[in-house]
């Protein structure tokens, strides 16, 4: 498959296969491992415009932002244009490279406050956020929105033509309306229909957990490029199959047994640094988890590494699954 390069403002993305935000998973340890394996861009979690809740540990840990790597993308959300605009300019002088702005969360509590997604049901709105943000700063402004409130109102083509006439550069979709949450499959014409609408890269994200369903999603709409997010969980190996699409003459990729402990170690290690070893240990219950469904005969390993309280139980609880070969200690993949 013959995919360019992606470009967003001065920023060249080789790689055009993403990861996407998402709050409270893709923080700093997970992005690094990404990257690590071919995520052409990753980008910060959601974070809140209102500056004046960035001291919150939650926050501070959100805002720590990927500066060894270019571009340094930040998402943010909220639904006063100002608020954006002076949230914009802050994250760019904390080194953030290009603004993301969030108008496709589907969660609640922020819908309630007319932020995600639920700002697609006031497309005026939208183009005074837009407008604002995109003079607000000098670097480039990218979008992700759904495909619309509900099925009965899929607007993302006039959000589109929105955000490229208000100057923003690059626009990721996810195909279901926020009424569908995460329900159902991932609808992909409306995407097809918005990159035919604007000039701008579309990217399309949702439901892509397969190299196969990958090359679906790339045929159907045209897109310049995908962005993963929940089929990267468990599985950041996946950018390094998805880059096999780039130079399929090359060898395949094969995950082992041995890279896949090394990798959730790693993964543990650099989650008790980051958090410190109480919310460490915590966070990692999580990612531990999802580690799971690409192992063979896990059940009491699961059972049992996400009821510790300590990093080094975590860690030799882990250690002790893959040495335990004879007994089943193997991939299911």
């Amino acid at each position: 498959m013959n995919l360019d390069p992606l470009k967003i403002g001065p920023y060249t993305i080789t790689k055009p296969f993403m990861l996407a935000p998402m709050t409270g998973v893709t923080d700093a340890p997970f992005r690094r491992i990404c990257r690590r394996f071919g995520a052409g861009m990753t980008t910060s979690e959601m974070t809140t415009a209102d500056t004046s809740l960035w001291q919150t540990p939650k926050s501070r840990f959100r805002l720590d932002l990927d500066l060894d790597t270019e571009p340094v993308a930040v998402q943010i959300a909220g639904s006063d244009p100002y608020q954006l605009a002076a949230a914009a300019i802050a994250c760019v002088a904390r080194g953030a490279q290009i603004i993301d702005i969030n108008m496709g969360c589907p969660a609640k509590k922020v819908c309630k406050k007319f932020a995600g997604s639920a700002l697609l049901q006031d497309e005026k709105l939208v183009e005074s956020i837009l407008t604002e943000v995109v003079a607000a700063v000098s670097v480039p402004v990218t979008l992700k929105i759904r495909t619309g409130w509900d099925p009965q109102h899929r607007n993302a083509v006039n959000i589109a033509r929105i955000a490229e006439d208000s100057g923003v550069l690059s626009l990721a979709v996810h195909g279901r309306t926020r009424a569908c949450r995460y329900k159902g499959e991932a609808e992909f014409e409306t995407i097809a229909r918005v990159k035919e609408a604007v000039e701008i890269p579309v990217i399309a994200n949702g439901d892509i957990t397969t190299i196969e369903k990958s090359l679906e999603v790339l045929r159907v709409t045209n897109c310049d490029g995908l962005m993963i997010g929940r089929g990267a969980q468990g599985r950041p190996w996946i950018f390094r199959e998805l880059g096999h699409l780039l130079n399929p003459s090359g060898e395949k990729p094969r995950l082992d047994k041995n890279e896949l402990r090394d990798i959730m170690l790693d993964h543990l290690g650099e989650l008790h640094r980051f958090y410190g070893e109480l919310t460490g240990v915590r966070v990692a219950r999580k990612h531990l988890t999802w580690y799971c469904n690409s192992l063979a005969n896990a059940d009491e390993f699961r059972h049992q590494v996400v009821r510790v309280e300590s990093a080094s139980e975590q860690i030799s609880l882990t250690k002790n699954y893959f040495d335990r070969e004879d007994e089943g200690g193997a991939l299911a993949v």
